[in-house]
């Protein structure tokens, strides 16, 4: 199994301490956060245009999104990046993902793909960079781009807000123990795709962003987190957590059992067979899983609850439990 940063050496998880992204379209814009009129040209008294940048989208949704409001062709605010002048921190080699600060941006008549890209990261520095976020990250040794990191995991696996700091204390806990986090989550951001179902093939694709193959987080965010998820990755309550699965809408189990967990997964999987009748066109859940689940499962807010994939029959210590959806 690969080492991927940053090592256990360089962050010291105490105590204190999940990880799929929120489907495309399932995200509800009521979570963004207003952030002060842009001043980029805007005329007159004209109420301007605005752009609405939801928690836990991705950066490619972003751009998608900045291009269709500046009526621009498709790929333009990517190609924008690096004339943009970001400042963004160095481990994020210049890659903007978890620093496009979730809000609703006003939009000017001389707005840019630039000048949107700059707001976004600038307000992000804003709202991270604050002494109690930066004194966050520092007291569970980690530096603000891995306490990002794990903010979007978080922003992307908890279910509700009220889950958000177990999300993040189960996080914290397997890195601490040195298990792999295995999150559907980062290995759908590596494929570049959100769905509902992981396959144990797909639990052993080369890729980075592979956290059942690779130790320690993943090397970039996977998405864009808002405040309330970053509070929950710098101060996460205490808790012995490892596993945790939504079961059905309002009611999410977190446990360090591992056969608790899997009693919660079988009352998931029977909840889900009476709550989506099966089609003939879609396979089964027992015919695209492998026989463990992985380490976290449950369902976004809006989103259907999906069984993926776990890792290979015979793990013990670092074996996954639990199911996830996108």
């Amino acid at each position: 199994m690969e080492t991927n940063t940053p090592p256990r050496s360089t962050i010291r998880l105490t105590r204190r301490g999940r990880a799929a992204l929120i489907a495309t379209g399932a995200v509800v814009a009521a979570t963004a956060v207003a952030v002060p009129l842009l001043t980029l040209g805007a005329g007159g008294h004209e109420k301007p245009r605005t752009l609405v940048i939801p928690e836990g989208w991705r950066a490619g949704q972003v751009y998608e999104a900045v291009d269709k409001a500046l009526k621009v062709p498709s790929g333009t605010t990517k190609k924008a990046i690096g004339k943009a002048k970001l400042k963004l921190p160095n481990d994020a080699g210049g890659n903007p993902e978890g620093y496009l600060f979730p809000a609703t941006y006003p939009i000017g008549d001389k707005a840019t793909p630039e000048s949107l890209l700059k707001y976004m990261v600038d307000t992000a520095n804003q709202k991270f960079n604050k002494a109690p976020v930066a004194a966050g990250a520092q007291r569970n040794a980690m530096n603000l781009y891995q306490a990002v990191t794990i903010a979007s995991i978080v922003q992307a696996e908890a279910a509700t807000k009220a889950d958000m700091g177990k999300v993040a204390r189960v996080v914290f806990n397997r890195l601490e123990r040195g298990m792999p986090l295995q999150m559907d989550s980062t290995i759908n951001y590596g494929l570049n795709r959100s769905t509902l179902k992981t396959t144990q093939n797909d639990t052993a694709v080369d890729s980075p962003y592979n956290s059942y193959q690779r130790m320690g987080l993943p090397p970039t965010p996977i998405a864009n987190p808002g405040e309330e998820a970053m509070h929950a990755a710098i101060s996460p309550p205490a808790g012995d957590w490892l596993y945790f699965v939504t079961v059905k809408p309002g009611d999410t189990r977190f446990t360090a059992d591992y056969e608790e967990h899997l009693k919660n997964v079988a009352e998931f999987n029977a909840y889900r067979r009476s709550a989506v009748p099966a089609s003939p066109a879609a396979p089964s859940a027992s015919s695209s899983v492998p026989a463990t689940p992985p380490a976290s499962a449950g369902a976004s807010p809006g989103v259907a609850a999906s069984v993926s994939a776990g890792a290979p029959a015979g793990d013990s210590a670092d074996a996954p439990a639990g199911t996830s959806t996108e």
